[in-house]
C-alpha cells in the first residue's frame, strides 16, 4: 500500500465535458436561509430553497476555476468565457418571477478588456422567451448586455475574463431588509435542456479511475450542502473508494426551523427534515446505491449553537452552555433531556428512511455521543434535565482532571448509564422502522480515553455500550495520529476492546483528519496508521474526511500479491560490492544572465548516490551470481539494499554505532514515533538524511544519554516508543544501515573476451529515494 498527494499537473487522463455541466454547478447563501442544487437530468439541475427573512438570497454559481473537485478530476480553468453561447429552460415556482424587479439576475464577476476588476448584473428576463415562470433562455458571451433594460441601460458584457457567474434567487417576497417572514417560504428552480455550443463551450476534465484499495470514505453534508452528489460522489468512486461510505449529516443544515419570538429554533412542524437538505440526500442515497456504495447515515448530538432550544443544551455546574468552540459555534444536546433525543430520534428515522427507498440497506452510525467536557475539564452534565435525572443535587465535578472522590465517580457511573439509555433509544427508534438496521457507535478515543482523566471513561464510554448493543464499533483516533502516537492508538484500541468487548472484525476504524492545508504531509501519517488498522483484523478501515482528501490531492493504491513488488528486503551480494565506486551528485539548476551573473537553484535537498559495482566481479563464479541476482529483480524494476562500504554507520562513516551516536529529536510527552537520520556536518548548513533500511540487530537507542528500553523497530527507520518520551527528553540512536538501489538499467552487457582479459565492466547502481508511505 501506498499513496501519492498528486496536483492538477498531475493529471494522467483526461476528457473532455460541456461547459456549464449541471454536475459542476454549486449554490451559496446566508444563514438562516437552505438551499440545495442536484442533477435531476444528465442535462438539467434543481435549485430546492428555503427562505426565513426578506433578506435571504441564494446564488446557482459556475466558477471558471475548478476548487471543489480533486486535481486528478478537476476541469481546466478557462476564464474566457467568449465565443459560447449558453441556453436553458427555466422553470420556477416559489421565487421571484423572471419579469420582477429583484427577479432572478446573472451576475458576472471579472475583468473589463483593461483588466479592471469588475462585475456585471444581465436580467435573465431580457434574453427569455415565454412566461415569468416557465421560459427558454438564451445567453450569447459575445453579445451580452448588463443592465435592467436593454433599450436605456445595456452595457456589453466582457466575457474575455471571467472569474464566475451566479443566477440570485429571492423569496417572493424579498425586501432587503433583515424581518423575518411568519412562516418559512420555500421555492424552487430547474435549469433542464441546458445546452452550451460554440468553441469556447469544451473544456478539458482529470478523468482518472483507480482501482479499488481496500478503503471507504467519510464525508459530512455541513462540508458538502454546497456542492451536487454526483459531483461529491465522482470524487470518491474514480479515486478508488468502495464499501462504505460514512455520511455525517452534520449539526448546522439539516434542520428545519420555527420562529420563537425574535429567535429561530429546530422544529418538527412539516418534518424533520427541511426541503433542500431532503431533496439533497434522495440524491445522495440513489447515486450511492448506482455505484454500489453502502451509505452509514451519521447523526452526532452536536447542533448549531444559535437555533438550539436553550433547555436542550448540556451544561457546567456554573450553568454555562457546552460550546465545541468550533465556526460557527455548536453545542452539545442533553442525553437527559427527553425532547432533545425525541428530535434526534425523528431526524434519525427521517434519513434512514431516505436512504431506504433508495435500495440502500438500513445503517445508522450514533457519532461520538458524550457528555462535553470544557477545556478547563468541567464537564457538562448539569442541565436541568440531566440534574433531575442525576438525583437532583449531583455532586459537583469542577474538573475529570482532578482527583475524584467516591460520590464523583458514582455520579460519572451515572452519567454513563444515562447517555446509553439515550444511545439505545435512538438505535430502537430506528429499528422500529427498520428492524434489521445494522448499528453503529462512534467513538473518539483522545477524548473518552484522555489519560488525564481516566475515571471520564465512565461517563463517555460506558459499559452500556459493550457488545451486542450496537452492531459494530467504530473508533477514530486523529489527534494521536497526526501527533505520531502509534503507541497511544495501539493501546486505546485494545482499552476500548477489553472494556466493551467488540473484536476487532466488529470494528471500523476511521483515519483523519487534516484541518488545514498547510499540513498535507500529515497524510503519511494517516495513511500509516489505515495499514496499522487492517493489519489488526478491523472489518473495514475509512479515511476521513473526502472534503480533505479532495483538497490536499490524497492518492491511495495497493500494490496487490499479484503484483510485482518494487522492493526486494535482500542484501546485494557482499562478495561482489567489495570493490565499488560511489558518485554523490544534486541536481542544480543555474540561469545565466547575459551579463555572466549566475542563478543557481538547488533542486533537491539531500545527495542522491551512484555506484558501480563492476569492478567487484572477479570470477566467473561472481558473474554468474550476478546475473542470477539481476534477473530475480526484473532489471531495474525492484530495488533492493546495498551496503556503502564507505558510509553504513551512524558513528562517523564506517565506526561502530552507539546509542547517542544521532539526535532524533525530543521527546513532548505524545509523539511515540521517531525517524532515523543521519546528519552531514553542522548548523544551518547540514545535511539531514532519512536511513529507512537500517540493519534492525544493531539499532540502539537512548533517552537523554541512557539505554532506552520499550521501543520497538518500525517500517522504513521509525522508532516506534509504546510510551512517549516525556518532554524535553532528548531521543538519540545509532545503527548500521543500508542504501535502498536500484540497477540503472533493464539489461546487462558484459563482453566475455574483455571481461576474461581482466577488464572490469560497468554495472551501474542508482538510489532509490523512498516516499514515506512506501
Amino acid at each position: 500500500m501506498a499513496y501519492w498527494l498528486a496536483r492538477r499537473a498531475d493529471i494522467l487522463t483526461r476528457a473532455t465535458i460541456k461547459r456549464f455541466d449541471p454536475r459542476f454547478w454549486s449554490v451559496n447563501f446566508a444563514r438562516p436561509m437552505m438551499a440545495s442544487v442536484t442533477t435531476v437530468a444528465p442535462d438539467a439541475l434543481r435549485v430546492d430553497a428555503v427562505f426565513y427573512q426578506r433578506d435571504d438570497l441564494a446564488g446557482l454559481i459556475w466558477e471558471a476555476e475548478d476548487r471543489y473537485d480533486h486535481p486528478l478530476l478537476c476541469y481546466a480553468t478557462q476564464r474566457d468565457f467568449r465565443h459560447c453561447q449558453l441556453a436553458f429552460n427555466w422553470h420556477s415556482a416559489g421565487v421571484r418571477a423572471l419579469d420582477a424587479i429583484n427577479g432572478p439576475v446573472l451576475t458576472i464577476e471579472g475583468r473589463d478588456a483593461q483588466g479592471v476588476a469588475r462585475s456585471w448584473y444581465v436580467r435573465l428576463w431580457n434574453y427569455a422567451q415565454g412566461t415569468p415562470e416557465q421560459a427558454r433562455i438564451s445567453l450569447d458571451f459575445d453579445a451580452l448586455d448588463a443592465g435592467y433594460s436593454l433599450a436605456d441601460e445595456a452595457e456589453r458584457v466582457w466575457a474575455g475574463d471571467i472569474d464566475r457567474m451566479f443566477i440570485s434567487l429571492v423569496a417572493p417576497e424579498h425586501d432587503g431588509s433583515a424581518a423575518r417572514f411568519d412562516a418559512p417560504c420555500e421555492g424552487w428552480v430547474t435549469l433542464s435542456a441546458i445546452a452550451c455550443e460554440g468553441s469556447g463551450s469544451v473544456l478539458e476534465i482529470g478523468d482518472v479511475m483507480l482501482p479499488p484499495h481496500g478503503a471507504g470514505i467519510a464525508s459530512g453534508y455541513d462540508d458538502s450542502y454546497h456542492l451536487t452528489p454526483a459531483r461529491l460522489l465522482r470524487n470518491a468512486f474514480q479515486l478508488g473508494y468502495r464499501g462504505s461510505f460514512n455520511h455525517y449529516v452534520g449539526m448546522s443544515h439539516y434542520f428545519r426551523l420555527e420562529r420563537a419570538g425574535e429567535g429561530l429554533y429546530v422544529s418538527l412542524a412539516g418534518g424533520a427534515l427541511n426541503t433542500p437538505c431532503a431533496a439533497w440526500h434522495h440524491d445522495l442515497a440513489a447515486r450511492a446505491q448506482a455505484l454500489r456504495l453502502s451509505l452509514i447515515i451519521s447523526l452526532s448530538f452536536e447542533l448549531f449553537d444559535a437555533h438550539c432550544w436553550n433547555d436542550w443544551k448540556q451544561r457546567t455546574s456554573a450553568g454555562v452552555a457546552a460550546r465545541t468552540g468550533y465556526t460557527p459555534p455548536s453545542t452539545l444536546l442533553s442525553p437527559a433531556h427527553a425532547g432533545a433525543m425525541a428530535y434526534l430520534a425523528a431526524v434519525a428515522r427521517a434519513f434512514v428512511e431516505i436512504a431506504v427507498v433508495a435500495g440502500q440497506r438500513a445503517r445508522f452510525q450514533i457519532g461520538e455521543p458524550w457528555w462535553w467536557v470544557m477545556p478547563d475539564g468541567a464537564i457538562c452534565l448539569y442541565d436541568n434535565a440531566a440534574r433531575a435525572a442525576l438525583g437532583g443535587d449531583p455532586p459537583i465535578i469542577a474538573s475529570v482532571r482532578a482527583a475524584l472522590d467516591t460520590a464523583q465517580i458514582a455520579v460519572l457511573d451515572q452519567a454513563g448509564a444515562l447517555l446509553a439509555a439515550a444511545t439505545a433509544s435512538l438505535t430502537a427508534a430506528v429499528r422500529a422502522d427498520h428492524p434489521d438496521c445494522e448499528t453503529l457507535l462512534l467513538a473518539y478515543l483522545p477524548s473518552v480515553l484522555d489519560p488525564d482523566a481516566p475515571e471520564l471513561r465512565r461517563a463517555n464510554l460506558p459499559i452500556g455500550w459493550a457488545t451486542p448493543a450496537f452492531d459494530r464499533l467504530q473508533l477514530e483516533d486523529y489527534d494521536w495520529v497526526i501527533a505520531g502516537n502509534r503507541g497511544a492508538s495501539a493501546r486505546g484500541a485494545a482499552a476500548v476492546g477489553a472494556r466493551l468487548g467488540y473484536a476487532a472484525a466488529a470494528q471500523h476504524y476511521l483515519a483523519g483528519y487534516i484541518a488545514t492545508p498547510d499540513a498535507r504531509d500529515d497524510w503519511a501519517r494517516v495513511e500509516a496508521a489505515l495499514r496499522a488498522a487492517q493489519a489488526r483484523g478491523v472489518g473495514e478501515a475509512l479515511v476521513w474526511a473526502l472534503p480533505q482528501m479532495i483538497r490536499d490531492g490524497f492518492v491511495r493504491f495497493v500494490i496487490g500479491e499479484d503484483q510485482m513488488r518494487d522492493f526486494d528486503d535482500v542484501q546485494f551480494p557482499l562478495a561482489l560490492s567489495r570493490t565499488l565506486s560511489v558518485a554523490p551528485r544534486f541536481s542544480t539548476a543555474i540561469v545565466t544572465s547575459a551579463g555572466g551573473h549566475e542563478q543557481r537553484n538547488a533542486d533537491w535537498a539531500n545527495a542522491r548516490l551512484d555506484y558501480d559495482v563492476g569492478p567487484g566481479l572477479r570470477s566467473e563464479a561472481d558473474l554468474a551470481e550476478l546475473i542470477a541476482f539481476f534477473r530475480a529483480r526484473h532489471g531495474a524494476a525492484r530495488a533492493f539494499r546495498l551496503r556503502d562500504p564507505f558510509d553504513f554507520s551512524s558513528n562517523g562513516m564506517t565506526g561502530t554505532p552507539q546509542m547517542t551516536d544521532q539526535w532524533l529529536g525530543i521527546g513532548d510527552g505524545a509523539t511515540t514515533d521517531f525517524a532515523l537520520v543521519k546528519q552531514y556536518g553542522a548548523g544551518d548548513d547540514a545535511e539531514v538524511r532519512r536511513i529507512k533500511r537500517p540493519d534492525g540487530a544493531s539499532v540502539l537507542v537512548s533517552l537523554d544519554g541512557a539505554l532506552a528500553q520499550g521501543w520497538a523497530l518500525r517500517e522504513h527507520g521509525i522508532i516506534g516508543f509504546a510510551v512517549a518520551p516525556g518532554a524535553g527528553v532528548v531521543v538519540r540512536a545509532g545503527f548500521v544501515f543500508d542504501v535502498p538501489v536500484r540497477f540503472a538499467e533493464d539489461r546487462l552487457l558484459i563482453n566475455s573476451e574483455t571481461f576474461a582479459a581482466g577488464e572490469a565492466p560497468s554495472i551501474a547502481l542508482i538510489e532509490v529515494r523512498e516516499a514515506e508511505g512506501d
